[in-house]
């Protein structure tokens, strides 16, 4: 089984460049199952139901999100009717939407779990003890696995991908926005990257324009983050999945940037 997932998608920008780039992706990688992380794609800041309408139609076939999954409130009233979404399990129990998802696509099944990191984060349920309960739960149906770790500290990412080594096929981080170099196959047979990276401008400090961030950090008085427009750059990984013991078989990072792209 080949899958192609594509880290935070950021804002229009991010959505532009995966329209634009994503048909290449797939001629190169040819997969099976597309996966990407959205929780940004929305003016950098959750994602909308017409939003996610158009993923799906550029090719997508599931979507993960993180903390930012509820800043665009619309999702409340949708996001239950929307099987192929998923946000953090380890949300509260009372939460709408869902936390894992089989995606059939292609004559393949994949499962895909979004938990998210307590470190630097909100105090939310354990997210390796609601690990535990999903894997469990989605090798009755597959052993294919995807989790999209949205966690803040690289050690908290590590953490899980050393603990579901040889019970997930594939343990990827997100949430950062800053590609990491690290990408393995662990000794279980666990494909790993402490983060995936970003989809959006390079220009700006995790997607988002550098004035406002930067008086932050001067001053520590509130500023009005807005999505940068500069030059983008593109993230993701391609995996390949033994389907018949779920072991990932190999990992390749992707990373694209706007000028490599124009003298493609």
């Amino acid at each position: 089984m080949n899958v192609l997932f594509i880290g935070d998608i950021v804002g229009n920008i991010g959505r532009k460049t995966l329209k634009q780039v994503l048909p290449a992706l797939k001629d190169k990688y040819n997969p099976h199952i597309i996966i990407v992380n959205g929780e940004n794609a929305a003016a950098g800041r959750g994602i909308t139901k017409a939003i996610a309408k158009e993923f799906f139609e550029w090719g997508v076939h599931g979507i993960t999100m993180g903390n930012h999954t509820w800043d665009n409130k619309d999702i409340f009233e949708w996001i239950d009717d929307e099987p192929r979404i998923v946000r953090p399990a380890n949300f509260s129990s009372e939460a709408p939407g869902r936390g894992m998802a089989i995606i059939a696509a292609n004559g393949k099944k994949l499962a895909i779990i979004n938990i998210q990191g307590r470190a630097f984060l909100p105090p939310i349920d354990c997210p390796f003890r609601k690990a535990d309960e999903l894997i469990e739960e989605a090798g009755e149906t597959t052993k294919a696995i995807l989790v999209d770790f949205h966690a803040e500290a690289t050690s908290e990412k590590i953490a899980m991908g050393w603990y579901l080594d040889g019970r997930a096929s594939v343990v990827l981080g997100t949430h950062t926005h800053v590609q990491t170099n690290d990408e393995t196959i662990l000794p279980g047979g666990t494909a790993y990257i402490t983060d995936v990276g970003m989809v959006g401008s390079k220009e700006g400090v995790l997607g988002m324009e550098k004035a406002a961030v930067l008086h932050r950090f001067l001053t520590q008085l509130p500023s009005r983050f807005v999505v940068d427009e500069g030059k983008w750059h593109l993230h993701g990984l391609s995996l390949q999945i033994d389907e018949a013991t779920g072991s990932a078989t190999k990992i390749t990072k992707i990373r694209l940037t706007e000028d490599e792209w124009l003298v493609m």
